[in-house]
């Protein structure tokens, strides 16, 4: 008995169209079209908040064939709009593996388009560059997809973006006798808590809204920005809070936050042609004097040509020469683009936690 296909197709804003096949959920996504690089990391990638509002392609022509263990999960739910692949495993093969990805996608109701010529995606969006997109599953879906997308077109932004994975309620994880940490919370990733946690450190999460008081509440020893989706400067609130907490405690940001912390100080972002998203991107450390392999999800970029006498570069992309991190002169400050407690290198940045802490005299 032959299975019954389900349609499928990935719209773009400038009217490109691409079919393939759906899973078994249907319905509409959308959001932004973006491309994935990484060969692996797929359950990290569809959880990772900052990939929030946004329709996942991912590059690697299989994906999904060692299932999902639910220990990799970034999130306590997927958090793309939706995902698309040239080929889904249905039947994965490893020893952690709890369930296969396409049911995982189903009951997380994700739109998943499949069979679909992810080269020509990919080529497509590095030519136009992140542009807004509906994915549509099923007749119904199919039918509705270019009129609901015209009409996302007309009011879309990243602005409600941060609200939808950030914390709403504080909470503390860590150790009670070890150095207090307040991390402000953009749409913070398990694993960033997960490193400083280790490090024995007691993380107090606030949300991103936080004001200056309740940040400071347990006079924490530093203070953490996480990363996030969206564009940096839809958080004028945070800016300005994190402008009146700069040389009052040591602060350290990473991607949402490295922007967030840039714009403080009085720097300057922009958005990326299509982005940085993926496990392989050579960043050199100009205060180490050395390469690491890094692992990034972002489309918005500090320029490093605006960065302020009291703010200085330590980092560089070398793959497009973009800003990767930088350091107050005068002041416990610092922050980094890419993603340190990701594992390309697989271990290049995980110090960098440490040392962040160490130079502060907080460990």
């Amino acid at each position: 008995m032959l299975s019954v296909v389900t349609k499928a197709a990935l719209v773009l804003a400038d009217g490109s169209r691409f079919e393939g096949e759906g899973l078994g959920y249907e319905g509409l996504a959308l959001g932004e079209a973006v491309f994935y690089t990484g060969m692996t990391g797929y359950e990290e990638a569809l959880t990772d908040p900052s990939y929030a509002g946004q329709i996942l392609t991912f590059t690697y022509p299989m994906i999904g064939n060692y299932g999902i263990s639910g220990d990799a999960a970034q999130y306590p739910r997927a958090c793309v709009a939706g995902a698309v692949m040239k080929q889904i495993a249905h039947h994965p093969s490893h020893h952690l593996a709890r369930r296969s990805l396409g049911s995982w996608l189903d009951d997380e109701r994700v739109p998943t388009l499949t069979n679909a010529d992810t080269r020509a995606i990919t080529i497509a969006l590095r030519e136009h560059g992140t542009i807004w997109a509906t994915l549509a599953v099923g007749e119904e879906a199919l039918e509705e997809a270019e009129s609901a997308l015209a009409r996302f077109v007309r009011g879309a932004s990243t602005r409600e973006l941060v609200p939808s994975v950030a914390t709403a309620v504080e909470r503390v994880e860590g150790d009670d006798e070890g150095p207090r940490i307040t991390l402000i919370d953009c749409g913070v990733k398990r694993a960033v808590v997960r490193e400083l946690t280790a490090l024995g450190a007691q993380v107090r999460v606030v949300p991103y809204d936080a004001d200056e008081a309740t940040i400071l509440e347990n006079d924490p020893s530093a203070i953490f920005i996480s990363p996030g989706p969206g564009d940096p400067t839809d958080l004028q609130q945070t800016v300005e809070t994190l402008r009146a907490l700069v040389g009052r405690k040591p602060l350290y940001g990473i991607c949402l936050g490295h922007q967030l912390l840039a714009l403080a100080c009085g720097a300057r972002t922009y958005k990326l042609p299509y982005g940085h998203r993926g496990g392989n991107q050579p960043v050199k450390d100009t205060l180490y004097d050395e390469v690491i392999i890094t692992a990034h999800n972002h489309g918005y970029a500090v320029d490093a040509a605006s960065l302020p006498e009291t703010l200085e570069a330590t980092m560089t992309n070398l793959n497009d020469a973009t800003n990767e991190g930088f350091r107050h002169t005068q002041f416990p400050l610092a922050a980094v683009q890419f993603h340190p407690e990701a594992s390309p290198g697989p271990m290049d940045a995980r110090r960098i936690f440490e040392r962040w802490l160490r130079d502060a005299g907080i460990l």
